[in-house]
């Protein structure tokens, strides 16, 4: 194996692994297009579902909700709350019902329209992970812990007057 790599080795490489995997798209690309008629679900989806989905964007419910493992974490996973709620409509409607009618997101938004700037002190460590989708990059602080409050929150407070 001592021969030396050349221009015609390299051209060759890169064509044929080129060639290699643009069949390679071809193929997993007609395998899509056969298998995605089997795995579809319109006929299940009615206008009531349809009506649901309105109801869900309109309002938001991602923002805060999941639904199957997609959205945020805030607030209840909503694609099993059927099944835990003993397959009751009336359980749902009551779940659903005692809500709170604005959720975080809302109140921040109507303090916004309201002229002020929301601003979040918390000691919860995953804070960085969902705190910057409510109040932005610079509108909250992790105090690492809770005993450090006292002699962090006046510093906060000159800060945030300055």
């Amino acid at each position: 194996m001592s021969r030396v790599f050349t221009k015609s080795m390299a051209r060759n490489i890169f064509y044929g692994g080129g060639m290699f995997f643009f069949l390679l798209f071809l193929v997993l690309t007609f395998d899509t297009i056969n298998t995605l008629p089997k795995r579809d679900n319109r006929a299940a989806i009615t206008p009531v579902v349809a009506k649901g989905k309105l109801l869900w964007e309109e309002n938001d419910c991602i923002g805060c909700h999941t639904l199957l493992g997609e959205g945020a974490y805030f607030a209840p996973e909503l694609g099993n709350i059927y099944t835990r709620y003993g397959n009751s409509k009336e359980a749902i409607k009551g779940f659903i019902m005692s809500r709170p009618k604005d959720g975080t997101r809302h109140a921040l938004k109507q303090a916004r329209d309201l002229g002020l700037q929301p601003f979040c002190v918390t000691v919860d460590q995953q804070a960085g992970e969902y705190l910057p989708h409510l109040f932005g990059s610079g509108g909250y602080v992790v105090i690492h812990r809770p005993s450090q409050l006292p002699r962090e929150l006046p510093l906060l407070y000159a800060r945030l007057t300055a």
